[in-house]
């Protein structure tokens, strides 16, 4: 038997107003597992700031900050958001559901809706140093050298569609 046929099924859809802390609070956690380790406090109080601004909350409200959730009965394990018409801002699984295809499959829902719902060519992101080969395996392309954006590392990435 094919072991990717084992791969559960996950609920993958467009979070609504009641996803948002739920999902902020699973991105919170994944990044202190993570990315937060390292770097210095001040920079992880900058992520805990953004994605518990208000600002960016009101944005999702009026559907300018994209959400889109893999929930595995009903508990929100993966969620990405785009801003900017095509940017990936966030992407984001919690930590037991890793290597599942819930990154991917989040990622690729909303390169699908970019490319047949809202016209876009391409879709851009910054990928975190540990995510530049995740990115690259789902078609991804760096278009500039690894940089420092508020004191963190990040590579500047696109996909064609």
């Amino acid at each position: 038997m094919d072991i990717r046929s084992l791969k559960r099924q996950y609920e993958i859809r467009w979070a609504e107003k009641q996803d948002w802390v739920p999902a902020m609070e699973m991105i919170w956690r994944t990044f202190l597992q993570y990315e937060g380790k390292e770097y210095p406090e001040k920079i992880v109080g900058h992520f805990f700031d953004f994605i518990t601004d208000y600002g960016l909350y009101e944005a999702f409200l009026k559907g300018k900050y994209l959400l889109m959730i893999a929930l595995d009965e009903g508990r929100i394990i993966g969620a990405g958001t785009v801003r900017d018409g095509n940017h990936l801002s966030l992407l984001f699984v919690d930590d037991a559901y890793h290597y599942r295809g819930v990154g991917s499959s989040v990622l690729g829902r909303l390169c699908e809706y970019l490319k047949t719902e809202a016209g876009e060519r391409c879709m851009s992101l910054e990928a975190a140093s540990g995510a530049v080969n995740f990115y690259r395996k789902q078609g991804f392309r760096a278009v500039r050298p690894e940089m420092e954006i508020s004191g963190i590392r990040l590579t500047p990435m696109e996909k064609v569609f």
